[in-house]
């Protein structure tokens, strides 16, 4: 039995791949801050990478959490995904950067992109416009993965628009349970109005302590919620993770041999595997 309190699924070890794409667009999306979602993002996505699968991550957030974490100066960059979005003569090439990491490559943010709400609400078919951006590369990668920022507005509403699916990251604390409510509604909103293909890929518990029964509690409650929707990995408390960030690395390179690292690693398999 693993901290969902239930059989834990058998992992199967990811197969090698031939030839690459078309992307599986997978939006990591909670309206909560501090829930580990850029954590995850960044680390869920050198996980797949490590397992042979080419990977863009995609940085939706002004702050840049994303890119610093990757260890890339999006602050002094020139074009950044801001002009992919909305300047005509800036292509995905312009913007793309390769990371220290084999297999994953990023658009990067920065606070530039705090502009794209205001000026995206004169555009013709607005919420399309990250899926117009991205759909030059998504045969060349296997997974897309967008850090949206840590609320329900336009550029939330982009990603969700251009995804397959949707992963939540959702803190072990009653707090974060209250938000899940609501972002649960505006995907369905998207699905009925714009994304009729967008789905719940998964539910991911992050900031377990299993030595709290507040925290069992928690995941006790999303199950029941969300039932197989909720991975079986948990991503536990770390000290390393705000070392990862420092480092501008994902805790797969940092500490490859950390639980941290094996619980990524075992969550890129459950994805690989749905």
């Amino acid at each position: 039995m693993g901290p969902t309190a239930r059989p834990m699924r058998p992992a199967v070890e990811p197969q090698p791949l031939t030839t690459h794409g078309p992307a599986r667009v997978i939006a990591m999306c909670n309206q909560k801050g501090g829930v580990g979602k850029t954590t995850s993002t960044i680390n869920l996505g050198a996980a797949l990478a490590g397992f042979g699968r080419k990977v863009l991550l995609v940085d939706l957030d002004p702050q840049g959490a994303l890119s610093a974490g990757l260890g890339v100066p999006s602050h002094e960059m020139d074009r950044t995904i801001y002009n992919l979005m909305l300047e005509r003569s800036t292509s995905i090439t312009d913007v793309l950067v390769s990371t220290k990491v084999e297999n994953l490559d990023l658009l990067p943010a920065n606070i530039d992109l705090s502009a794209a709400e205001v000026q995206l609400i004169n555009e013709v078919g607005r919420e399309q416009t990250l899926a117009r951006a991205l759909r030059p590369v998504l045969h060349a990668y296997d997974y897309v993965l967008i850090d949206c920022q840590p609320s329900l507005g336009l550029l939330t509403v982009n990603a969700l628009a251009c995804s397959d699916g949707v992963i939540m990251p959702v803190a072990a604390e009653f707090f974060s349970l209250r938000g899940v409510a609501l972002l649960v509604d505006t995907i369905e909103k998207v699905q009925e109005r714009i994304n009729p293909d967008l789905a719940v890929d998964g539910v991911l518990v992050t900031m377990f302590d299993g030595r709290t029964v507040h925290a069992r509690d928690v995941v006790a409650m999303l199950v029941q919620r969300f039932g197989d929707d909720v991975y079986d990995t948990v991503i536990a408390r770390t000290v390393k993770f705000p070392e990862t960030t420092v480092a501008g690395e994902p805790i797969t390179s940092y500490a490859p041999t950390s639980a941290a690292a094996d619980a990524y690693r075992a969550l890129a398999r459950e994805v690989i595997a749905r």
